[in-house]
């Protein structure tokens, strides 16, 4: 009895061992495809945010532009009223001290740049005819150029076009029609910001104690401080940074005889939060004004050159050693972010750029960045996905039935 109760007991058991692998497979099969679906389904769903974005935060920037720029100055200025709550302080009384302490520094700025600039702005057709002046006699050394022009203009002989001029409203009128809703917006964005930065604690706490488990809040909490952290020490970092440059461009405006010293040191800190957009303009800005006012078109030229060489040091040696590897940012997504959000903005949300780059960026390192390219040859968006995972499970399962039976 011994040697025949193992025949009936094993024989239908043995064949069932196989079968399962190839319905674990389909199911697996089906399950990718599935997840590949999806993850199509979402890369055009943020192509489609992409570019349907600009539209709508353009048309709606009344509401959109004081929230976003009242979020990024609740980020940067969060660690300052910490610290002062931190003191002793209450916690309405050290977030109004914190947004204080800003206005303080941006109304510094701008005094020190917009008194002399004025004086400037009323000779600027001065220095332009000055400057014309100085390039046309440059064209008139080459003036062997300009008849080279002049016989090919007459070999292509091109029917006259009627000059459409277009009336356009002047300056004072711009200003005088865009003058209410910047105050209004401008009053909004730091009311929005005071109250942001006085709701921090609540906000904290309901992300830590708001959460159905203890994992999500803990990685809701890392998430929040990690883009805090991240965003207020580059900006407090590159302030610094931007503070000597401004100091050091204006030691060397003084010391090459160029007037208003002063300004040009905060006209060079202020437009190098602008990366490559900025000093660019600074480097216009000091060549129109040298060429302008000094006696030869080299001789205006040192000031540009001089800042060009400042910023070349900064930009390559100051500033990647001191930043370091972790606010390291591709330069191609610089000038993404920034022509996408002047584009909407303009100057304003050339400011903002760098920093929503700096809170996209961390907020992706915690959620995972989508492997975009990698996806297009087959393999998946994200790195460490769930179906990763549960191909993991059902092949554990698989192999404890396996075991089992």
């Amino acid at each position: 009895m011994s040697d025949a109760n193992p025949g009936p007991v094993g024989t239908p058991q043995d064949p069932a061992v196989p079968e399962r692998a190839p319905r674990v497979g389909r199911r697996m099969g089906f399950a990718e495809q599935e997840l590949r679906l999806i993850s199509a389904l979402v890369v055009l769903i943020g192509l489609g945010l992409f570019f349907a974005l600009p539209f709508v935060l353009s048309i709606g920037s009344v509401v959109f532009l004081p929230v976003t720029a009242a979020l990024v100055l609740t980020i940067i200025l969060s660690p300052l009223a910490d610290r002062l709550a931190a003191w002793g302080l209450p916690n309405v009384l050290a977030s109004f001290i914190a947004l204080l302490v800003f206005l303080g520094v941006l109304l510094l700025a701008l005094a020190l740049i917009l008194q002399p600039a004025t004086v400037l702005f009323d000779r600027l057709p001065t220095m332009i005819a000055t400057a014309g002046a100085r390039f046309a006699d440059l064209r008139n050394q080459f003036g062997w150029v300009a008849q080279i022009n002049e016989q090919l203009a007459e070999l292509m002989t091109r029917e006259e076009s009627r000059e459409v001029v277009v009336a356009t409203p002047s300056l004072l009128e711009e200003l005088a029609f865009a003058t209410p809703s910047v105050v209004i917006e401008t009053i909004l964005t730091f009311l929005m910001a005071f109250f942001m930065v006085e709701a921090r604690v609540r906000l904290r706490q309901k992300l830590l104690f708001g959460r159905s488990s203890f994992g999500t809040s803990v990685k809701a909490a890392r998430v929040l401080r990690e883009v805090q952290d991240r965003v207020a020490a580059y900006v407090l970092t590159v302030g610094w940074i931007n503070i000597c440059v401004g100091i050091v461009a204006g030691l060397g405006a003084w010391a090459l005889g160029v007037e208003a010293p002063v300004m040009w040191g905060g006209l060079a800190a202020l437009l190098n939060f602008l990366p490559y957009i900025g000093p660019t303009i600074m480097v216009g800005l000091l060549a129109l004004f040298g060429i302008g006012t000094m006696e030869t078109v080299l001789i205006g030229l040192i000031p540009a050159a001089a800042y060009l060489g400042l910023h070349t040091v900064e930009a390559n040696v100051v500033t990647p050693s001191i930043l370091g590897a972790r606010f390291t940012m591709n330069p191609v997504m610089i000038l993404i972010a920034l022509m996408y959000f002047s584009w909407i903005w303009g100057m304003i949300g050339a400011l903002l750029s760098v920093p929503i780059l700096l809170m996209l960026t961390a907020l992706f390192d915690h959620i995972g960045r989508p492997n975009l390219i990698g996806f297009v040859f087959g393999e998946p968006l994200f790195a460490n996905n769930v179906f990763e995972s549960e191909s993991d499970g059902a092949n554990a399962s698989a192999g404890d039935d396996t075991r089992t039976s």
